[in-house]
C-alpha cells in the first residue's frame, strides 16, 4: 500500500493551490513511479488566476554521461541521483519545455526553443505541439528571453538563413545578458567549444531593431516582471507571473535538472558559467518560491515542466507534475 509522506501531501497541494486548477494533480512519488520521458500530448495548459498557461514539447537531449557535466560530481553519484528520482540512468535526460502565456488576449512565449534539430537531433517538436495547443507564431507579440544559450534562443533563428522566426514579435531580454554576449571582442575570449555559437549571436542579434533591453525587477508583460537569477550566465533570468492571488516563477535553468540540483543545490554544472554565483542565485530563487508558496516551472523539469520544492535540511525536494 503507497502511503504519500507529509512532504509529498505538502507540495502537491502546494502545487494544485498555486497552479489555480480544479482537478488533481498527478505526483509521481520517486521511490514507487519512474517518471515519464517523454509525454503522450506535446502540450499542458494551467491557469494562474486569469493568465493561461501553455507548456510547449520541444524534445529531450538524451546525454551521453559525461564526468565533466557536474564539476563537483562523479557520474556515479549523478546516476544514483537520478534513480533517486525515478528517471533513466541510461543517460542524462534533459528534456526542453517553452512556456506560452495568455494575457489579455495576447501571447507571451517565454524563449524560443531549440530551432528544429538546431540544438539537437531530436528537439524538433515545437512548431508542430503549439499547432497543436491551437498556437500560431504569428500570435506571439513578445518573447521574453531568459539567456542566450542555444537551446533557448536558436528557435528565434531559422536554420541556414539566420532569418528571424518572430520579426513582429517584441524581444525582451536583461541588458546584462544582451550586452555580454554582444560586447566586441567577446567571441575570442569564450571557450573553443562555444565560440561558434557566440560568433552566431554576435553576427545576428544585433542587426535586429525588436530588441528591449529590462534591468532589475522590470515588469515586461502585465502581471510578468523579470527576477536577477544571474550565474548560468551572466544576465540570466526568471520571470514572476502573477494574476490576483496566484504566481508563478518561470525560472528557466536556474535548477535546470532538479533531479540532480534538489537534494545537491551546491552542484555546479560545466554551463553554469560562474557556478558560485549560479548556486547563490539557485537558493535564493528556490527559498523564495517555498516561503512565499509560489507555483513554480523550469525548462528542463520533466514535462509538463511544472512541480514543487519543499526544504529538505539544507537542500531540497522536489515533486514534478505529470500529465494524466
Amino acid at each position: 500500500m503507497f502511503i504519500m509522506s507529509r512532504r509529498t501531501v505538502l507540495g502537491a497541494a502546494t502545487a494544485m493551490a498555486a497552479l489555480g486548477l480544479g482537478k488533481p494533480l498527478e505526483f509521481v512519488p520517486p521511490a514507487f513511479a519512474e517518471t515519464p520521458l517523454e509525454p503522450t500530448v506535446g502540450f499542458y495548459r494551467y491557469k494562474v488566476g486569469d493568465i493561461e498557461v501553455t507548456a510547449v514539447y520541444d524534445g529531450i537531449w538524451r546525454k551521453p554521461h559525461d564526468p565533466t557535466f557536474i564539476k563537483n560530481a562523479t557520474v556515479d553519484e549523478t546516476k544514483a541521483a537520478l534513480a533517486k528520482a525515478g528517471l533513466t540512468t541510461e543517460f542524462m535526460p534533459i528534456p526542453l519545455t517553452v512556456i506560452v502565456l495568455k494575457i489579455g488576449g495576447k501571447y507571451i512565449m517565454v524563449d524560443a526553443g531549440s530551432g528544429v534539430g538546431q540544438w539537437q537531433a531530436n528537439a524538433t517538436h515545437l512548431p508542430a505541439n503549439m499547432r497543436a495547443a491551437g498556437i500560431d507564431r504569428d500570435q506571439i507579440n513578445t518573447i521574453l528571453v531568459s539567456h542566450f544559450h542555444p537551446d533557448h534562443v536558436w528557435g528565434l533563428m531559422e536554420k541556414g538563413t539566420n532569418a528571424a522566426v518572430f520579426p513582429n514579435a517584441e524581444l525582451v531580454v536583461n541588458a546584462t545578458e544582451y550586452n555580454w554576449w554582444t560586447d566586441p571582442g567577446r567571441v575570442e575570449k569564450l571557450p573553443e567549444g562555444r565560440r561558434a555559437a557566440g560568433k552566431r549571436i554576435a553576427e545576428v542579434f544585433p542587426t535586429w531593431k525588436n530588441w528591449k533591453l529590462v534591468g532589475k525587477d522590470a515588469e515586461v508583460a502585465p502581471g510578468v516582471r523579470i527576477v536577477e537569477a544571474f550565474g548560468h550566465t551572466p544576465g540570466h533570468s526568471a520571470f514572476l507571473v502573477t494574476s490576483g492571488k496566484d504566481q508563478l516563477m518561470v525560472s528557466n535553468d536556474t535548477m535546470y535538472v532538479p533531479a540532480l540540483l534538489a537534494p545537491h543545490p551546491e552542484w555546479q554544472g560545466t554551463y553554469d558559467q560562474d557556478g558560485p554565483t549560479a548556486i547563490t542565485a539557485r537558493r535564493a530563487l528556490v527559498d523564495r518560491v517555498i516561503a512565499d508558496r509560489i507555483a513554480i516551472c523550469g525548462a528542463h523539469f520533466p514535462f509538463p515542466g511544472a512541480g514543487t520544492f519543499v526544504k529538505d535540511g539544507n537542500a531540497y525536494a522536489f515533486t514534478p507534475v505529470v500529465q494524466s
